[in-house]
């Protein structure tokens, strides 16, 4: 739905460790950075933008798609290793739909991130 997204963060050079490991297993990397901030993505894409700001982010939800429900598992686990806060471990959430296979953490500034598959268990 969208080409990329940018946001404001208060340390970008702690954003872009945590966002860099916590979405390794999506095989999200650095694609992108300059004066302006950083871009990350999949293949040589960069779909996120982080740039540092004084302003205080709003918070805000991000879910990255992940191609099975293991890279979520390693998702969830990378992330709380680069530093985020669990908001929800690895499980179905069938009230989205049936399929629904998800992961949150809160990351330094407080946004709710997410990696999700929406395919059935292989």
């Amino acid at each position: 739905m969208f080409d990329h997204v940018g946001i404001g963060v208060s340390n970008l050079s702690e954003s872009k460790a945590f966002f860099l490991q916590a979405l390794a297993p999506l095989k999200v990397t650095l694609v992108m950075e300059g004066p302006y901030g950083v871009g990350i993505g999949q293949n040589n894409k960069p779909s996120l933008w982080l740039s540092q700001t004084q302003e205080r982010p709003a918070h805000l939800h991000i879910a990255f798609v992940a191609a099975s429900r293991a890279e979520v598992d390693a998702f969830h686990k990378a992330a709380l290793a680069a530093g985020g806060k669990d908001n929800g471990a690895p499980g179905l959430r069938p009230h989205y739909h049936p399929n629904y296979y998800g992961a949150f953490v809160i990351g330094p500034d407080g946004h709710n991130i997410e990696a999700v598959c929406h395919k059935p268990e292989a």
